[in-house]
């Protein structure tokens, strides 16, 4: 273990003498107040900390002493519904002992210790286990079963194991290697947040993650264990699209990094996610859900870690075969926060001031998403998807930040303020986003649906495009001027617009859309131009194609709950054939 003291202190750099012994991202606690600290520089016998506390009143000659430990998470049963700030830090547990101000230098374990847990085994004394294998379940809360894996690393069979309950320090089985060795084992493990878990296999993206928002599932599908990004300028419903994805995107476990952002934002989030009710259980969303809350007045070096903390925490859920999404909210609070550190070391700048390295620590962030086999000899599939905000300043994506994502994520959400202001929410602009995983999941959309669900997409979009290359023209030289089938366009894509992509997250029914409803509006919409294409032919005029009394349903049919969509949709294509058949008759 190394000591040293206190040379300089620089807001929440700290620059220490005397720690030639240290390593590169150890765990080091600053002064008497014992601040948790990381390094993250070495020269010599000097080392550069990051600390992730309060520097103010600190002073040169103060000690400093190593913990010979990288930044590590612990693991294990009580993540469900916890509140940790940006290390880890139990923020429940902090507020008990200290009030509502959060202390600097306060010690407190991560997980409960003295919590007894009721441990179920699922092998017996004799059966071969390696790494990442299953041995019995912890029921964490009603709807999360807990599974205790073997630590990475450790191989042989199990010498004895038993049931009943237990603290997460309690050992639980012993293993014994190849070389005889009785090695115990409980249900806390440790892991370094800067290290991603191992796996045995990378799957392809080929099977989407159900999100239930149209906009999303229909036009930029985001894949199980892939990654996406939505950049937005202020008020153009970031947060909110991250809510709404937490609540409904077909994942066993949320992980929310509130990293950087507002206070207020967070508070929202902590208010809200224990009275909302899980669709698919009933019970509380909080009970599958893990918080990290390193908002914007909290220490800046935390938010670093909080991203790491938080993906490390989501790969642990990931590689007991369950389907994770991570919501980090923003990735550019975390980007400033790693200027602000690279400006303090006096590192050669890179454009606006963002340190050179950028790219590749988002790169890092993100690659550590994706749908894997498990590693042990009983593996499982497991899946992280990563959805992280990013805020531009005023909005403008060509930004550093904006787009180094860009070039990493398969998925770009662009939100617009425009229709953010007209009150069109998901406001996912559907000329700039774009979806890379589309094509690789067009053929389990397709079996799905039992449809050609890929067609009718393609057909949107072209319509969308279309539509836009033609309120230019409208605009410079009126509606007039357009042909009939032009003008038919564009009503059917104002349809596509306010009918299919607009959606009310307060609706109880419109919040939701599984995918066989999302396939029929798309189906009935088309119907409709089709057949008003046939119409204009026999010379029916698009004002009165325009104005059929039929598009109010097709409008209102987003409202019509699960049970009753076959039924209604089946009213609405023969009332549809029926009035484009009268109109045609009073030709």
């Amino acid at each position: 273990m190394s000591t040293g003291t206190i040379k300089k202190v620089a807001g929440p750099l700290v620059v220490a003498n005397g720690m030639r012994d240290a390593n590169m991202f150890d765990v080091v606690r600053v002064a008497r107040q014992r601040l948790i600290g990381e390094i993250i520089e070495i020269h010599g016998d000097e080392a550069s900390i990051q600390v992730y506390e309060e520097t103010s009143g600190l002073g040169p000659g103060e000690p400093v002493e190593s913990t010979g430990a990288p930044l590590s998470v612990d693991l294990g049963p009580g993540l469900i519904g916890s509140i940790f700030d940006g290390i880890q830090r139990p923020l429940v547990k902090i507020m008990q002992m200290t009030g509502n101000s959060l202390g600097r230098g306060v010690e407190v374990p991560a997980i409960d210790r003295e919590k007894k847990w009721v441990f179920v085994p699922t092998v017996k004394p004799g059966d071969a286990v390696s790494g990442g294998d299953i041995i019995g379940t912890v029921k964490e809360t009603p709807i999360v079963e807990q599974k205790i894996m073997i630590p990475a690393g450790l191989e042989g069979k199990i010498s004895s194991i038993e049931g009943g309950e237990f603290t997460i320090e309690d050992t639980i089985a012993v293993v014994e290697t190849e070389k005889g060795e009785m090695v115990p084992v409980c249900m806390l493990q440790k892991w370094p947040v800067r290290v991603g878990r191992p796996y045995k296999q990378k799957l392809s993206p080929d099977v989407p993650l159900i999100t239930g928002q149209r906009v999303i599932d229909c036009l930029f599908p985001i894949a199980k264990g892939g990654t996406a990004a939505i950049p937005g300028p202020f008020g153009s419903g970031k947060t909110v699209t991250q809510h709404q994805l937490a609540k409904w995107a077909e994942a066993d476990i949320v992980v929310y990094i509130g990293c950087g952002e507002r206070g207020n934002e967070m508070t929202d989030v902590l208010n809200e996610f224990p009275e909302l009710k899980d669709p698919k259980t009933g019970h509380s969303l909080m009970e599958r859900t893990v918080l990290i809350a390193n908002t914007s007045d909290m220490p800046v070096a935390a938010r670093e870690a909080s991203i790491y903390v938080g993906i490390t925490i989501a790969e642990y859920f990931r590689d007991m075969g369950y389907s994770v999404a991570l919501m980090a909210d923003s990735t550019s609070r975390w980007a400033e926060a790693l200027r602000e550190m690279s400006g303090r070391l006096e590192e050669m700048p890179g454009e606006e001031g963002y340190p050179a390295y950028l790219g590749s620590r988002l790169a890092q962030f993100y690659e550590r998403a994706g749908r894997v086999i498990s590693n042990g000899l009983h593996p499982r599939e497991g899946a992280l998807s990563v959805i992280g905000a990013v805020s531009p300043p005023g909005g403008d994506i060509s930004e550093p930040v904006s787009q180094a994502t860009l070039r990493i994520v398969k998925v770009f959400w662009g939100l617009d303020s425009n229709l953010a202001y007209k009150r069109h929410f998901p406001a996912i602009n559907w000329l700039t986003s774009y979806s890379l995983y589309a094509n690789d999941m067009g053929r389990w959309f397709d079996e799905s649906t039992g449809g050609n669900w890929m067609e009718c997409r393609g057909r949107f979009m072209a319509l969308l495009s279309d539509e836009a290359a033609l309120e230019e023209i409208v605009q410079l030289v009126g509606m007039d001027a357009l042909s009939a089938t032009d003008r038919l366009k564009m009503e059917t894509a104002r349809s596509i617009r306010e009918d299919f992509l607009h959606q009310d997250s307060f609706n109880e029914v419109d919040t939701y859309t599984e995918l066989h409803k999302q396939y029929l509006m798309m189906k009935m919409i088309l119907a409709y131009y089709d057949l008003s294409l046939k119409a204009l032919e026999d010379g029916v005029s698009v004002e009165a194609l325009a104005n059929m009394e039929i598009r109010e349903r097709i409008g209102r049919f987003k409202y019509t709950v699960i049970g009753m969509v076959d039924e209604e949709y089946s009213k609405i294509m023969d009332a549809l054939e029926k009035e484009i058949n009268a109109l045609k008759s009073h030709q």
